[in-house]
């Protein structure tokens, strides 16, 4: 909207309030009581008998009289009781009587001033909205109109040369970008360009970004709009936005549509408890329509965004409208290098800042997580007076991060900083001896968060990029777990363990419960998975998990898992108990220093005589 249209609106609006408080004004000064002087009905009639009244003046329902001041000014008044003997009186002393005619003047009157203010309102806001709804831009009334951004040069300052770290899905978006640009290049072989690309990831890992970096290489009109933004509260909005955002599209052809979170519009039709929302798929119909209908949509290109594919409807995903799905996942190694290389641009970074060690350090981390991390890292720098970003604050960003800010100003008693030593330290410890299992990186007894101490671990980059996990590395891992409520046990005896190793314990029972029941891990039930894991309803889907065995199966299942538990106990104390010299340094360690990094862990391993865990 225009500066002079805003002017003119604002003036209005003066208008409309200066107008609301001289109608409020003259409404209360027009009902104030005029001024008038009473006289009981008790000296009333006395003056009458006394012959001192000559005239009155009744009113029509004879519930008031007037009579002449002596004193001269306003007429005295008289409010009269139901005395059927008045008018004898008044008439046996020869008083002459008058009636006031009957009227409605005040009855219209209040009727009318109490109306005027909403009628006055109603009026004003009627025109604000016939002002609004003519001015250029307005979206007022205009609720089936499409509300996407409108790029019709490239505009945004992203490039693919921005994006880092997620080197497949940038090669097959600029394959769209490449026919956009040569298109006879591709038709000439008859190849078609995907009509759809639909790029799947967890949060964070670039997918908006990508969008915007195809907006800036492609040089074509570009539709950005989220998912949410077609539904609204009136039925058919919906698709009237979806027709109304490919009527734009198909005029500005060839061009880019993309739509982020597209699974607020496209989740499954007729699933879930209750079934689906009527508003939401009529509006999902439309858009499958216009992906690929009887009209077709040629030149135009649909990228669109979401971290929840399972929930999409099936026939959104089909060939002829996402003809591709593009995973942006997590970096690697190498690709959390070069995001920080490009992360790092504008920030001032001291010579001992090494991108390949943070890189190492943050396996798991997406690209708003090293974003996020080198921005902590900043601002740490800046609270202490620093003029450039060391190694100390991006290794005390990782740690905040990860677990939170640390609690420097809560005092600990030295017999509590003693447990959590030996709690942190039997973790440590049983990690570090344990064969192939992921090596220690620190160790700290600083509370963080809910926690009272964290031992940090370097999980294999192998085994998180697969996911693939073997049966000995979560034996090792639950041992792990239990070696903090094992190390509390042996310093200080079954009476005296605490309640800080419920999250371990949690851990421990669900790593083993999976490992029976869906990895096939149990010798005695087999390779089977056990009971059908399905999703949330409310994301469209069955309700909760279903119970597919026996009530025998169940038991055994129970002892099973109980059997591998304990095991993991009896592996971490055999580890602890063999190393017990080696817990007491280095929780006497932890005790002095609070932190001990994977360096002074490896000395004191090195310098003592060590017996390893056992195979599982």
């Amino acid at each position: 909207m225009s500066k002079n249209n805003k002017k003119w609106r604002n003036a209005g609006l003066y208008a409309l309030l200066l107008i609301v408080v001289l109608a409020l004004a003259s409404a209360f000064f027009d009902q104030q009581p005029q001024s008038r002087e009473p006289l009981t009905y008790t000296e009333f009639i006395n003056q009458v008998e006394n012959n001192q009244i000559t005239r009155v003046s009744l009113s029509a329902d004879r519930a008031e009289a007037r009579v002449p001041n002596p004193n001269g000014g306003a007429p005295l008044v008289v409010n009269l009781p139901n005395d059927p003997d008045l008018i004898n009186i008044l008439t046996k002393h020869n008083v002459d009587i008058s009636v006031q005619p009957q009227t409605d003047e005040g009855l219209w009157f209040r009727v009318a001033s109490s109306l005027f203010l909403p009628i006055l309102l109603l009026v004003g806001l009627f025109l604000l909205l016939r002002r609004a709804q003519s001015g250029p831009g307005s979206q007022a009334m205009n609720f089936g109109k499409s509300k996407a951004r409108v790029q019709m040069e490239p505009q945004t300052q992203v490039t693919f040369g921005d994006v880092a770290g997620i080197e497949q899905a940038k090669l097959e978006l600029a394959e769209v970008v490449d026919f956009l640009k040569n298109a006879d290049r591709f038709t000439a072989i008859g190849a078609k360009i995907p009509k759809g690309v639909l790029l799947v990831g967890p949060p964070g890992t670039g997918k908006t970004l990508l969008a915007k970096a195809v907006a800036g290489e492609a040089g074509v009109p570009f539709f950005s709009i989220s998912g949410s933004e077609f539904v609204e509260m009136f039925v058919g909005v919906g698709a009237s936005r979806v027709r109304d955002l490919f009527e734009q599209a198909k005029a500005n052809a060839p061009c880019i549509v993309f739509i982020d979170e597209i699974d607020a519009v496209g989740r499954q039709r007729g699933a879930g408890l209750g079934g689906g929302n009527d508003e939401r798929e009529q509006t999902l119909n439309q858009l499958l329509t216009e992906m690929d209908g009887f009209e077709g949509n040629t030149g135009i290109i649909i990228i669109a965004a979401t971290n929840r594919p399972d929930v999409l409807d099936a026939a959104l995903l089909r060939p002829g409208r996402f003809d591709r799905q593009v995973v942006v996942d997590r970096p690697d190694y190498a690709g959390r290098q070069e995001i920080l290389k490009v992360h790092a641009r504008g920030k001032t970074l001291s010579k001992d800042i090494d991108l390949d060690k943070i890189a190492r350090r943050t396996p798991g981390f997406t690209g708003a997580d090293l974003s996020n991390l080198l921005n902590e890292a900043a601002i740490l720098a800046a609270r202490r007076n620093l003029t450039e970003i060391s190694m100390d604050e991006v290794n005390d960003a990782i740690d905040r991060v990860l677990a939170g800010p640390e609690k420097k100003n809560r005092v600990m008693s030295e017999k509590r900083k003693t447990l959590v030593a030996y709690h942190e330290a039997g973790h440590a410890l049983v990690g570090a001896l344990m064969p192939d299992y992921d090596p220690v990186q620190k160790i700290s007894i600083i509370p963080r968060g809910r926690a009272g101490g964290l031992t940090w671990f370097t999980p294999s980059e192998d085994r998180m990029e697969s996911g693939l996990y073997s049966r000995s590395y979560l034996q090792n891992q639950m041992a792990v777990a239990l070696g903090g409520r094992v190390a509390e046990e042996i310093i200080f005896g079954e009476e005296e363990v605490t309640t800080g190793a419920s999250n371990d314990l949690q851990q421990v029972a669900r790593v083993a419960r999976q490992m029976v029941s869906r990895f096939g891990m149990s010798d005695r039930l087999g390779p089977v998975a056990l009971g059908r894991q399905n999703g949330n309803v409310f994301l469209g889907r069955d309700i909760a998990s279903d119970r597919d065995f026996s009530d025998e199966t169940a038991a055994a299942i129970d002892e099973e898992v109980r059997q591998l538990v304990d095991q993991a106990y009896k592996r971490a104390k055999d580890v602890l108990v063999n190393n017990r010299h080696i817990l007491d340094k280095l929780a006497q360690m932890l005790v002095e220093k609070e932190t001990v990094d994977a360096d002074e862990l490896q000395e004191i391993l090195t310098s003592n005589e060590v017996k390893m865990a056992a195979l599982a």
